[in-house]
């Protein structure tokens, strides 16, 4: 169980990370298509990537999370019976 749950708040970690990281780096970064003005290549491309790194590990969290509860589910019902 402790290897789920430390893998949980990794992932946890690493998403709040990412998502302040990208607020300090480039707060007013938006999509290419959707911007008024030119925004520079390197802004855009560490937006993109910050995100994709905060979706990741955000899915991973919740996979963890999922797979922590169903073990405790699990646990509870064997005890049960």
């Amino acid at each position: 169980m402790r290897a789920g749950w430390k893998m949980f708040w990794l992932a946890a970690g690493v998403c709040a990370t990412a998502f302040v990281a990208a607020r300090i780096v480039v707060p007013d970064v938006v999509p290419v298509g959707y911007a008024e003005e030119a925004q520079s290549s390197w802004a855009v491309l560490t937006a993109f990537v910050l995100r994709a790194i905060e979706l990741a590990s955000g899915w991973v969290g919740a996979i963890a999370l999922a797979v922590m509860c169903g073990a405790w589910l699990r646990a509870r019902l064997r005890r049960a019976a």
